[in-house]
């Protein structure tokens, strides 16, 4: 019998800072059984970008957004809410002031529960090491030529 994936649920904690969307999208995506990757594959886009969008921390696209109804069976009630500017940054209530560090929390705040819900999809309930933890930084460019 094939191991069934694990899922990342909606954080309970944080529900109320999010947009309306954030449960219906995390309540089909469960009942559905399908992961952030999988999802990712049908939009074409990273998986820590497809958890963002849940969180509404990342714009989805007005595809991305007509992928996700049909993905999720949601087509009503998806395309309707989810046209909105993400809402980012409201982890905690204070920055840092050092710039380095200050644009590290950033990521934090932006990515984090993506980044959780997919590595506990990934590799189970735990905690991340920062001493075994390893990154690769590179320029992007986009497709206008900015960075």
């Amino acid at each position: 019998m094939a191991e069934q994936p694990r899922l990342a649920t909606l954080d309970s904690t944080i529900v109320d800072r999010l947009p309306p969307y954030s449960k219906l999208l995390f309540d089909a995506k469960t009942k559905r059984g399908l992961t952030f990757e999988s999802i990712a594959k049908e939009l074409g886009r990273s998986e820590v970008a497809v958890a963002a969008i849940f969180y509404g921390q990342a714009q989805a696209s007005a595809q991305d957004i007509e992928k996700l109804a049909n993905i999720l069976g949601l087509k009503d009630v998806v395309e309707t809410s989810m046209n909105v500017i993400p809402d980012r940054g409201r982890a905690g209530p204070m920055p840092p002031v050092e710039p380095l560090i200050y644009r590290l929390y950033e990521i934090v705040q932006n990515y984090g529960y993506a980044f959780k819900a997919v590595l506990n999809e990934k590799f189970g309930d735990g905690i991340m090491s920062a001493i075994a933890f390893s990154s690769k930084v590179e320029k992007e460019v986009d497709n206008d030529g900015v960075t």
